[in-house]
């Protein structure tokens, strides 16, 4: 609900089911921000506000008509340069006459329901049209400039977006120095500022900060939203932990360099703002041109951190990712890759489909390597048409073929790439962002190409359509490999160069929502050296997105995990792979691979042709018993429940009558035979079976202490030993309890003891480092 309250101040009071945003317009019409957090009755604003009498030492006084007031000291909803507020600015121009300060005060307000798609943006949408909208005009007081603040409620999930739209109603050109999409003001200090960064193989590693005075800064000149730094921040107050305490959480729908900070002033106030990177930023309007800032997200709980992720769970999943895909459960997939690299053919790719359709795979892959003379990653970027020495039969002989076992088919593509080594390349060498002249820095042996020019984006548009066309392709992989460098854009003049990277990213919006609306019918996949474009943005295109090339279990762990803060599960995608890994060679179980990939939606990558029977057929048990709770997996809540030495993970299904748990230890503890899973979520009243399923431990797990108990003496890893293994199999313990909702949340289920060397039987739970367990509560009819 949306509230203006006339009186003597005029205000606005933004309500969400257990949220209140609220402020007012000053009589000098500056927008004082007063107040956002858990809901509140709203009665007198005035007595609300912050109270001001007299002028505060050598601070700036906005008016000799009301020396009390200085802007460096008010909480407000935006600011600029140059009338005091010495603070990170919402907006940043250079004149005509080479001036910088600008004036916005209140001009006007409307409050509509609905809300239109963005001009050049994706942003958030709602089927139902529930969503209410306000815009507050400002006015500059001295060139003219109009800006637009636009403010969207999402009353159920307790999200409000905002935006921001300058429009040049002045009588010369200006240039954006900045223009970001919200700024959030704070009367207190003292928060723990938590940003998720990284690196290629190991992105969302959370970082906490407590910022008691200065400037924090999570931001990215990678040229997308990148591993570096995801555009999604925490801000926690004192005392807030998982499960209670305040905490705000802020996103950004955007996919190329973004800014978030946070500023303690002199005042011990903290202001967040959020947007795109000023930095290397200008951008010229004209007079009567406009330019529309990316749409910003934002949340508040009273329930800790895992509330304000299930706000934010429900927002992506219901106002965010689209199509006919957005509920749809998601196909368990087998992808070539890690089979394969780039030495494929139709032989080798139709054998190892076979393979994944007697596991129970239900879509196939093929990644890269099938276009043009790619034989390796040093060529062929830009020449999509299909490479008939390895695949003799084209796309729709293989996907006929792939179709004819009873499996959908998917490819690969990396449309936003060329290699110089490209007839793509030899025929249109401008078409690609470099410095004619001047030597360029590659990443992964490729170059941008130039999404400024509409030629350009046209004509992969149409390549792109011509190969989803070409068979029944119902899965496409969007990839992009590499980070941005060299700056320029050949299409541009010299005074747009600092506006290249946001018209690139909005090229490549036009390109995705083209071909997305043309083939509702395909899942995509966003990909980008794995999370390197893992942002609101993609999603608004791309229901999932690969959340990391590493699919090791334990590496895996931390990503999944920070990813669980800001985006939903059905958003993130996860393979199972081989061991050792390719990513960091570490040996893990395979029923620790599968524990890790089920918390999202699961994959594998990895040769079913090499794999010994006994390992088909645990893979074949492990889909199975994914697509039984497939739905709870992917749609359900997800809670944190351990995140150190010992993880648990757990998903609950909407009704509360389904719910996985998972427990993986990353190192064993020597006798620490205590575990306890205590869930969430859970109906307190209804009776839940929790289990888990058998399963066998191999005798070899216990190296020479066999001797303890065999009669002859049993060399470790001799030929008598490999033997023993073959057939001995012994029992591991299973947990088996009928419980109400209300103890298994709040006493939990004691585990079998641990393994602590003194003893074992079929009751002991004995788990080797990098071992889980997953546990099934289902509630009884």
């Amino acid at each position: 609900m949306i509230r203006k309250i006339e009186g003597a101040t005029c205000a606005f009071e933004l309500q969400t089911a257990n949220t209140t945003y609220l402020f007012a317009v000053r009589s000098t019409g500056q927008l004082e921000h007063i107040y956002y957090g858990s809901r509140i009755q709203v009665s007198d604003v005035e007595a609300l506000k912050e109270q001001h009498c007299v002028q505060q030492g050598n601070s700036i006084a906005y008016t000799q008509d009301d020396l009390d007031m200085t802007l460096e000291d008010l909480c407000l909803e935006m600011s600029g340069y140059g009338k005091g507020d010495i603070r990170e600015p919402l907006v940043e121009v250079v004149c005509y006459d080479g001036s910088s300060t600008t004036d916005f005060v209140y001009e006007s307000s409307e409050i509509t329901q609905g809300k239109a798609p963005f001009e050049t943006l994706p942003g958030s949408y709602d089927e139902e049209n529930r969503v209410e909208h306000l815009c507050v005009t400002m006015k500059d007081q001295n060139q003219g400039f109009h800006l637009e603040l636009h403010y969207y409620v999402y009353e159920a999930e307790d999200v409000i977006t905002r935006s921001t739209k300058f429009i040049n109603d002045s009588a010369h050109p200006v240039s954006i120095r900045r223009l970001l999409s919200t700024c959030v003001d704070f009367n207190e200090a003292d928060f723990t500022i938590s940003s998720f960064h990284g690196n290629w193989i190991k992105e969302m590693q959370k970082k906490d900060v407590v910022l008691t005075g200065g400037t924090y800064v999570n931001a990215t000149y990678a040229g997308w939203s990148s591993n570096r730094s995801n555009p999604f921040v925490m801000a926690s107050r004192p005392g807030c932990d998982e499960w209670s305490g305040e905490c705000f959480g802020f996103n950004l729908i955007y996919s190329g360099n973004h800014y978030e900070a946070f500023e303690v002033s002199s005042f011990d106030k903290t202001r967040f703002v959020s947007g795109i990177n000023p930095r290397n930023f200008a951008y010229g309007l004209a007079e009567g041109e406009s330019l529309e800032a990316p749409e910003a997200v934002m949340t508040y709980s009273a329930a800790g951190h895992n509330g304000m992720s299930q706000n934010l769970h429900r927002f992506v999943r219901k106002h965010i990712v689209r199509g006919m895909w957005r509920d749809k459960e998601r196909p368990v997939l087998l992808n070539s890759w890690e089979a394969n690299y780039f030495e494929i053919d139709e032989g080798k790719l139709v054998a190892l489909a076979k393979k994944g359709k007697e596991a129970g795979v239900e879509l196939f892959v093929m990644d890269d390597g099938w276009f043009g003379n790619r034989s390796d990653d040093k060529r062929a970027l830009g020449d999509w048409r299909v490479n008939t020495k390895k695949l003799p039969n084209g796309l729709k002989g293989l996907a006929d073929k792939i179709n004819a076992l009873g499996l959908s088919f998917g490819i690969w593509v990396e449309p936003e790439m060329i290699n110089v080594d490209s007839d793509l390349y030899r025929a249109h060498p401008d078409w690609a962002l470099q410095i004619p002249g001047k030597p360029h820095s590659e990443g992964r042996n490729q170059r941008i190409l130039d999404f400024c020019n509409p030629e350009v984006v046209d004509c992969m548009m149409e390549q792109m359509r011509q190969v989803f066309s070409s068979a029944n392709i119902a899965y496409v992989k969007w990839d992009m490999n590499r980070i941005w460098s060299d700056y320029y854009s050949p299409y541009l003049p010299a005074e747009k160069q600092q506006e290249v990277n946001h018209r690139y990213i909005v090229g490549m919006y036009r390109m995705m929502k083209t071909l997305t609306q043309e083939f509702p019918q395909i899942l995509f996949e966003g990909c980008a050296s794995g999370g390197n474009r893992f942002d609101l943005g993609m999603l608004c295109y791309f229901p999932q997105i690969w959340g990391s090339d590493n699919s090791d279990a334990i590496s895996r762990l931390s990503i999944q995990n920070g990813y669980s803060y800001g985006y939903p599960m059905s958003a993130v995608t996860a393979h199972v792979s081989a061991c050792p890994n390719h990513q960091t060679l570490r040996n893990t179980p395979l029923s620790s691979r599968f524990h890790v990939a089920s918390y999202g939606v699961l994959g594998y990558e990895c040769n079913f042709c090499d794999m010994k029977k006994e390992e088909l057929e645990a893979i074949a048990v492990q889909i199975a018993t994914y697509k039984k709770h497939r739905r709870t997996m992917q749609y359900g809540s997800f809670y944190r429940l351990r995140s150190d030495n010992v993880y648990q993970w757990m998903v609950v299904s909407e009704d509360r009558k389904d719910a996985v748990g998972m427990m993986l230890q990353r190192e064993v503890m020597p006798n620490e035979p205590y575990m306890n899973f205590r869930a969430k979520g859970l109906d307190a009243n209804r009776k839940y079976h929790f289990y888990s399923t058998p399963f066998q431990h191999n005798i070899k797990t216990f190296g020479s202490l066999v001797n303890a108990v065999a009669p002859v003496h049993v060399k470790q890893d001799g030929l008598l030993h490999r033997a023993m293994a073959q057939v001995i199999k012994i029992d591991g313990e299973v947990e088996d309890a009928t419980l109400y909702g209300d103890a298994l949340m709040q006493v939990g289920k004691n585990l079998k003891q641990g393994f602590a060397s003194s003893g074992f039987n079929n009751e002991v739970r004995v788990m080797t480092d990098f071992a889980s367990r997953m546990y099934f509560m289902e509630a009884e009819e």
